[in-house]
């Protein structure tokens, strides 16, 4: 879609921003912003205002760095949580997806990111040495990897692996139902709830 299609400049700008986002092409990025011009004012405000308190305001658990309003998110704060346990995933969508199974209580820890040497990301990079030192605790009994399975996955499920051998907790990995190149976010409840049964040791 060429600029001079465009009747007004605020438009193609509004096109090009929102074809940025992910799986938005640049015809449904027009459909949007047309769809936004024919809403109310208040309504298309209101979007606006949640997305910059999105990005300004949200926090990072000070324990497990996942999303939060406040420095504590609400699963580490909760007094239901088994504590003893901790499910590893690589980023908040982790989170959400083993949320939805049900079948899990304890808490959690994200990564943000696996070990990458093409991407450039080493464990240095990630939130592997803060894991560390919750399981350095004492309390932690056990720790679940529930990282996608793949090469990146796998190595960094592995050097985590090493990294917690010295301390007295198992360390136990997704079952195979979730299949090799899958992503935790794509993969459906049931079966990522019997994974999450079903783990196995590392």
């Amino acid at each position: 879609m060429q600029s001079e299609q465009f009747p007004s400049k605020l438009l193609e700008h509004a096109v090009s921003e929102l074809a940025k986002l992910p799986g938005i092409g640049r015809r449904t990025a027009l459909r949007l912003a047309l769809h936004l011009l024919q809403r109310e004012a208040g309504q298309t405000t209101a979007l606006a205002e949640s997305l910059v308190h999105l990005r300004e305001d949200i926090k990072y658990c000070r324990v497990c760095r996942n999303l939060s309003d406040t420095d504590l998110c609400e699963i580490c704060a909760s007094p239901s949580r088994e504590t003893s346990t901790i499910c590893v995933v690589e980023n908040v969508r982790g989170v959400l997806s083993v949320e939805s199974t049900g079948q899990y209580n304890g808490l959690y820890h994200v990564l943000g990111g696996v070990i990458s040497p093409v991407d450039g990301i080493g464990p240095a990079d990630l939130e592997i040495e803060s894991l560390v030192d919750r399981v350095r605790t004492g309390d932690v009994k056990e720790v679940i990897l529930a990282l996608n399975p793949t090469m990146e996955g796998d190595t960094t499920n592995f050097y985590i692996g090493r990294r917690l051998e010295e301390f007295p907790v198992k360390v136990s990995v997704l079952s195979r139902g979730v299949r090799v190149g899958d992503e935790l976010e794509y993969t459906d409840e049931i079966t990522l709830g019997r994974a999450l049964t079903d783990r196995s040791p590392l």
